[in-house]
């Protein structure tokens, strides 16, 4: 492991995507930032795509991360949701993948056990945590940053293990990877 890297983590959403960011120094986690790109005035989803993928370059060109851990989503009832899930994560995804930055993605149940130890712990307890965690002096109105956070953390605690999620080193890397799903 190098003696410092920063890692982003994204929580993709259409609604509210939310980020945090940690740096990494001697093996100990020092928080740098969360926040929220807020999505709901836009009423066309491409508009929020186009905005999610500026946001995660601006970011990206901003702290210079050497990793990103993104949230995968998660199979619910609602199929359009998923889809729109899909496309602000595989957006997200592209922008990391375009300027060579390897990409690990968790289920949401992997980083609540990450972080509190509960698969199935709330929002609120996985927000507490990381305020206790990381001494955040409050926590935003909106829990999506603190899930972005989370994301990043989660990819901290799992540094090294050999089952962490999908990875990908870059464009190359996410084909092979996912070439076999693609039908020619």
């Amino acid at each position: 492991m190098a003696n410092e890297k920063i890692i982003l983590g994204i929580d993709p959403g259409t609604t509210i995507m939310g980020f945090g960011i940690i740096k990494v120094e001697n093996k100990q986690m020092k928080f740098v930032q969360m926040n929220e790109l807020l999505l709901q005035k836009y009423n066309d989803p491409y508009t929020k795509l186009k905005l999610i993928f500026e946001r995660t370059i601006e970011l990206i060109d901003t702290y210079h991360p050497d990793e990103i851990a993104i949230e995968a989503p998660f199979f619910g009832k609602n199929v359009q949701s998923m889809l729109k899930l899909g496309r602000a994560q595989g957006v997200a995804m592209a922008a990391g993948l375009s300027r060579q930055i390897p990409i690990t993605e968790y289920l949401p149940k992997k980083i609540k056990m990450a972080i509190t130890g509960n698969g199935n712990a709330s929002k609120e307890q996985v927000a507490r945590m990381l305020q206790s965690t990381l001494g955040l002096k409050s926590l935003p109105k909106n829990l999506d940053s603190t899930d972005g956070l989370a994301a990043a953390v989660c990819h901290f605690y799992n540094e090294g293990k050999i089952d962490i999620g999908k990875s990908y080193s870059g464009w190359d890397a996410f084909v092979k990877q996912n070439e076999k799903r693609v039908k020619k």
